[in-house]
């Protein structure tokens, strides 16, 4: 599976369900709510291309492996509670509502679930014919 192609479908799959979760909220649901939703899914794509390009940068060299898993670990325990600072101040602060900011935090499993389920038929359509 090539991760190029992988990554901007999940990509694009993250903006098209936060703009569906957003939208239905938008109508059928609070202000804050609807905040939560965008907020949370805001940071979590942010998050989640974050990762990406952590993840490129530190693997196509052939430096030593060591080094970058230590830097990788500390990189990711720093952005973890950057994330958690964030939501803390966002809850605390009563800007968002909390079960808002969790489905919104949510978008990215949402995409990746939808992702696999595409996959699976894929594969069972192409084994069927």
């Amino acid at each position: 599976m090539d991760w190029e192609k992988t990554y901007k479908d999940i990509s694009k799959r993250n903006w098209i369900t936060l703009l569906i979760l957003s939208t239905f909220s938008f109508f059928l649901m609070s202000r804050l709510l609807t905040t939560g939703i965008i907020v949370g899914g805001l940071i979590v794509i942010f998050n989640f291309d974050l990762l990406q390009h952590t993840m490129r940068r530190a693997f196509p060299s052939g430096e030593e492996l060591k080094t970058k898993k230590i830097f990788l670990i500390g990189k990711s325990y720093f952005r973890l509670l950057a994330l958690g600072i964030i939501v803390y101040l966002l809850i605390r602060l009563e800007v968002v509502d909390p079960i808002g900011l969790t489905i919104g935090l949510s978008t990215v499993v949402f995409s990746i679930v939808s992702f696999g389920i595409s996959c699976a038929f894929k594969t069972t359509n192409r084994e069927a014919t």
